[in-house]
């Protein structure tokens, strides 16, 4: 499905030819594609135990070499610190074969993604994602702080991304509602302590599931300095009421902390629900559960 302007499109042959080249190694072993709702690379089973990422919006090339290198690293950070797999990385690749971008190998983790595997009424699950996110708030920022781009800063910086958002929902969501839950989640305000290592998006496609249980979690390239509000996300995202309350008593959130988290999760969730009306309605439903679930509490 054609998501972008520009959206790249990487055929299966393509991805083979490309690893022949590059690396031969892995040519013999069986290529699929996966069914993935993910809005940022197309996937690629390599084997068993591997999956090629490739980018589809087109870009500079250099750019994108920085960005796949930015995205090991925050894996490679990861990798290992927590009980709950996540992707290590193995390799970027070159452009070639008509397909324009640089990509990357990680390593496969097995589990199957909340988009299928719904876990929003066990509280097992958000006991678990709970401890995922406590895991991560307890590694060492090194005296980093959050970027400055995207999510994870102030949440007036997003101000005008919301009257993008409104501007376009007005067929299809109660705008003069979201407006007046927007004019008072934006005035939360920052947390007095300092940035938290973050996961950045705990949404359903990037959380692996097996017997209700969390099982891995994927997409971690954002893996970074935030807001320590920013991974509450996953509690309206992922999880029904009760489910919920387990979720932040085992984070043991404030009042202003969980304000905050519900501002992130409403940002993300506006910007979905217009954009991928017709090119991805799973990721529109997402954001039309999720901003129900803000909205009803």
């Amino acid at each position: 499905m054609v998501m972008h302007p520009d959206h790249v499109v990487v055929p299966v042959d393509v991805v083979k030819a490309l690893l022949a080249e590059q690396f031969p190694a892995w040519a013999e072993l069986p290529i699929r594609a996966v069914a993935s709702y993910g809005t940022v690379n197309s996937v690629f089973r390599i084997g068993d135990r591997l999956v090629g990422r490739f980018p589809l919006e087109p870009g500079e090339v250099e750019q994108k070499v920085r960005w796949l290198e930015s995205e090991a690293a925050a894996a490679r950070e990861l990798f290992g610190r927590t009980r709950f797999p996540t992707p290590e990385p193995i390799a970027l690749g070159r452009p070639g074969h008509g397909y324009p971008l640089p990509w990357s190998v990680q390593s496969w983790v097995p589990g199957t993604v909340a988009t299928e595997a719904d876990p929003a009424d066990s509280p097992d699950f958000a006991t678990d994602l709970a401890e995922f996110v406590t895991g991560l708030r307890a590694i060492d920022t090194g005296g980093r702080t959050f970027g400055g781009s995207g999510r994870g800063g102030e949440l007036t910086s997003h101000d005008r991304w919301m009257e993008t958002c409104f501007a376009h929902s007005g067929e299809l969501l109660d705008v003069r509602r979201l407006r007046r839950m927007w004019a008072q989640l934006r005035t939360a305000p920052r947390l007095d302590r300092p940035d938290v290592m973050s996961h950045g998006d705990l949404m359903p496609g990037n959380v692996l599931v097996t017997a209700g249980r969390l099982a891995g979690v994927i997409d971690v390239g954002g893996f970074g300095p935030a807001d320590p509000a920013l991974d509450l996300v996953g509690a309206w995202h992922l999880l029904d009421a009760h489910p919920r309350r387990v979720f932040r008593e085992r984070l043991g959130c404030d009042d202003l902390e969980w304000e905050r988290g519900r501002g992130w999760a409403f940002v993300q969730s506006m910007g979905l629900v217009w954009y991928y009306a017709e090119s991805n309605r799973t990721m529109a439903t997402i954001g039309r559960r999720t901003l129900n679930r803000l909205v009803t509490g």
